[in-house]
């Protein structure tokens, strides 16, 4: 019997890898991933495993599904940014070289996606888990778009908490800031910048910039920290001798898990006097306990816990999730972006270690 399982995860390991590579191989940037869907789907299609799609999502729940019992979502996006212009290798051909696979998107979120597919293939057929297992496989992450994962929760049974595959160095992510984009418009006077006329937008816009820059929330975070604030980028202006009436600029918001974003915003458009459009507020802080059983499989298999800086498909999923995932954060994005083959198999098997401890 161990050697049949055995054999089995081997397979499973291999096809993993396989279906990693065709993904490389197939461009899939976000609003543009039908083909990685495709692929998606033949892969759980080679184990027997029937899938469902909306657009370019794709999921599918295991064999003995059982609506009585609670739900653990596995996610991950299968989309990726554009390729850099300092890329030196081909970033659509996977190439194995010292260890490591390049391509676009191995290592954001290809590797994490791909082992979670693995460990849902291997818990599939078993009967009498505590849970049941829903994987989907997720578009438009990379967008915060309104047609990936969040446009088919309510097409899936009811979640009970999530895991979501992002590179993390399979450490415990157990809380993630939140993301909300301020669009800033400080309205002046127009006027001769010789004379003294007009009422100048960007001395305006200063006074609220300065307050961005060196507002303290009171309250902090155990996990993430404190809310942090950055104007990133700002326009005013179009001629030398003309007071400009109106400087706009764009705060980057990362919220935590101790303020919701409707807080964060009420004191802001408090405290400042410019016109403010919020882009979105709805990728909300995220977090699990550190008492909840995943969290403490984890730890009990040796990772540490931290809270993520960065904002995934976490923000969108309204259950307690954990980041977790093979792969290193700091390469996303990265020129020449890999993932260690070490990495994938380590990924499969924590994943597969931390969720038989609780299955």
């Amino acid at each position: 019997m161990e050697l049949s399982y055995t054999y089995k995860m081997n397979e499973i390991k291999e096809k993993s890898l396989e279906l990693l590579k065709s993904m490389i191989s197939t461009p899939s940037l976000s609003m543009e991933e039908s083909e990685t869907a495709v692929l998606i789907e033949q892969y759980f299609s080679s184990f027997g495993i029937v899938t469902q799609r909306h657009k370019n999502n794709v999921w599918a729940i295991n064999k003995h599904f059982n609506p009585s019992k609670p739900s653990i979502l596995l996610n991950s996006h299968h989309d990726t940014v554009k390729p850099n212009k300092q890329y030196t290798l081909n970033p659509f051909e996977p190439l194995e070289k010292d260890g490591k696979l390049f391509g676009l998107g191995s290592n954001d979120a290809g590797g994490a996606l791909t082992s979670l597919m693995a460990a849902f293939v291997r818990f599939y057929e078993e009967e009498n888990l505590k849970y049941n297992l829903i994987i989907a496989a997720t578009a438009e992450e990379e967008i915060s778009g309104t047609e990936g994962v969040g446009c088919i929760l309510h097409m899936l049974p009811k979640i009970e908490f999530a895991i979501v595959g992002e590179p993390t160095l399979m450490d415990l992510a157990i809380a993630e800031k939140g993301l909300m984009v301020l669009d800033c418009v400080a309205h002046g006077k127009v006027g001769h910048a010789a004379r003294e006329e007009g009422d100048n937008a960007i001395y305006r816009a200063l006074e609220d910039i300065i307050w961005f820059r060196d507002y303290k929330f009171d309250r902090v975070s155990e996990t993430l920290g404190p809310v942090k604030m950055t104007v990133s980028v700002i326009n005013a202006g179009k001629q030398h001798n003309v007071v400009p009436p109106e400087c706009t600029f764009t705060v980057d918001v990362r919220t935590t898990d101790v303020y919701s974003n409707e807080e964060v915003m009420a004191i802001i458009e408090k405290e400042t006097q410019s016109e403010i459009l919020h882009r979105s507020i709805r990728l909300r802080p995220s977090s699990i306990a550190k008492e909840h059983p995943i969290v403490q499989a984890g730890i009990e298999l040796g990772r540490n816990t931290y809270g993520s800086p960065t904002t995934s498909d976490q923000a969108l999923i309204p259950v307690p999730s954990l980041k977790l995932g093979p792969g290193d954060s700091a390469r996303s994005h990265s020129a020449d972006e890999f993932i260690y083959l070490h990495e994938l198999n380590e990924g499969i098997d924590i994943y597969v270690e931390m969720l038989k401890k609780i299955l």
